[in-house]
């Protein structure tokens, strides 16, 4: 299925694993957001993690087929960090898990980023301090996603990152539900699947007995 027809989902309730769930089978056919240089541009921006003048200054000044070659590197981050995902959900992390965590740090060592005094109408003087990101080249488009992904292992509870339980869903999610009950990626989709196969597993029954 094509990724343009369609938003990207959002439902992990951490950009980390968003990132993630920008591959996903909503129906029968897998979609993946990050396709190509556009669609990695434009999930970036559904995501809100880059901003619009940057986004902008890249489609009219870098090459597509540069950006496809960065949308590459960033499918190839979201396997390599899924798998550790997929390895360690369920239980919190540990110092010992640095170890497959160094290729994220390396990453952030190239991050240009700088502390800048800005307007902000919600502080009591209407100044705040932020840090801001440059972005000198399109493989910078990477670095708020390592950011997010670094993030994710340092301030969630990976006790609590879990699956959907829909039989065909891939997507991921933190859940920060009270009792950490949440089982699905979206009520409104698996779940609801879920409760009307449930109900026609009960109607079957019924019959047979």
């Amino acid at each position: 299925m094509e990724y343009r027809s369609l938003p990207a989902f959002f439902v992990a309730d951490a950009p980390g694993l968003d990132f993630l769930n920008s591959v996903a089978t909503p129906v029968d056919e897998p979609v993946d957001w990050l396709a190509d240089g556009e669609g990695f541009l434009s999930w970036l921006e559904q995501a809100s993690l880059v901003p619009a003048d940057v986004l902008a200054h890249m489609r009219s000044q870098i090459a597509p087929a540069e950006l496809d070659e960065v949308a590459a590197k960033a499918r190839g981050l979201r396997e390599w960090f899924r798998s550790f995902v997929q390895k360690n959900k369920g239980r919190p992390l540990a110092a010992k898990d640095l170890r497959e965590l160094e290729a994220l740090n390396t990453v952030l060592k190239r991050d240009e980023q700088h502390g800048a005094i800005v307007a902000d109408a919600s502080a009591s003087s209407g100044l705040a301090f932020a840090m801001q990101r440059r972005y000198p080249t399109a493989e910078s488009l990477l670095m708020p996603i390592v950011e997010a992904l670094a993030k994710l292992v340092c301030e969630e509870d990976f006790t609590y990152v879990k699956a959907c339980e829909g039989p065909t869903c891939t997507l991921l999610f933190a859940d920060h539900t009270r009792g950490h009950a949440r089982r699905w990626c979206s009520m409104a989709s698996c779940g609801n699947r879920a409760k009307v196969a449930a109900h026609r597993a009960r109607l079957r029954e019924g019959k047979g007995g």
